[in-house]
């Protein structure tokens, strides 16, 4: 059986996925195939919400009990695609990942070239919570560029801009260190937008080399191996995120 976790109930698409079955466009693929019944009955529209108490199946079994809500460290290499399949066919991410894990998804992404600190969950509420802008996370990255570095541009760049109608928020670079015509750059910023370091450094006339992500908020890369899957303590992600938060998703995760 399944609870929903508001007292109107919940779209069952919603359900499956934070069940870990799968995303929640898998599941409105499923729903379209018969695959998923809602009290006995064939489900053939995923606007339709289960409530407490509703018997909820694929391919005629009950969906697994969920787990409460966890989150992984893992150290991306460079190569990868952020995403559970890719249309282009390209590696991924999760095809990677440890056997033993659980389906989770990704905090954010890393691009196909870009590489270090991706944190993962099985809880997608938890996902888009760590993900808002509002949290006020900053997300930090040792970047190598090609090309002449000038502080009066990076300071610039504490103020925002906008390129091509798209608006930046506030990005603080520090140079690091030069090595002959390269140099590396720590760059944090708090939102992340697609591409943004590059199209950003890109401007200044960089040619962003290597991008590396250290940080994402209060959890760090360190010294995890590349390839590597590690979880936070529940410990440390109680303390991160406060009990009160840790109640409410362990509440909607029912």
């Amino acid at each position: 059986m399944i609870e929903a976790t508001v007292q109107k109930g919940e779209r069952v698409a919603k359900l499956l996925a934070r069940a870990g079955l799968c995303s929640r466009r898998d599941a409105e693929r499923w729903i379209a195939e018969g695959r998923v019944s809602l009290d006995g009955r064939v489900l053939d529209s995923p606007a339709v919400l289960a409530t407490a108490g509703s018997d909820l199946r694929v391919d005629g079994k009950p969906i697994p009990q969920q787990d409460s809500a966890r989150l992984w460290r893992h150290h991306k290499p460079s190569g990868l695609v952020t995403t559970h399949r890719d249309e282009k066919g390209r590696p991924t991410v999760f095809q990677r990942l440890p056997p033993e894990l659980p389906r989770v998804v990704s905090v954010g992404r890393l691009d196909l070239t870009s590489e270090g600190l991706l944190l993962l969950t099985n809880d997608g509420g938890l996902a888009r919570t760590l993900e808002l802008p509002s949290r006020g996370w900053i997300r930090r990255y040792r970047v190598r560029v090609h090309g002449t570095v000038e502080a009066a541009k990076l300071k610039s760049l504490e103020s925002g801009l906008s390129l091509e109608g798209v608006s930046y928020g506030p990005i603080r670079a520090e140079l690091e260190r030069m090595q002959g015509s390269n140099a590396w750059l720590t760059v944090s910023l708090q939102e992340g937008k697609n591409r943004e370091i590059r199209r950003v450094l890109a401007h200044l006339g960089l040619d962003v080399t290597r991008l590396i992500r250290v940080a994402y908020g209060p959890f760090q890369l360190g010294h995890l191996p590349r390839g590597a899957v590690e979880e936070v303590p529940r410990r440390v992600l109680r303390e991160q995120l406060g009990v009160r938060e840790m109640r409410a998703h362990a509440d909607r995760r029912g």
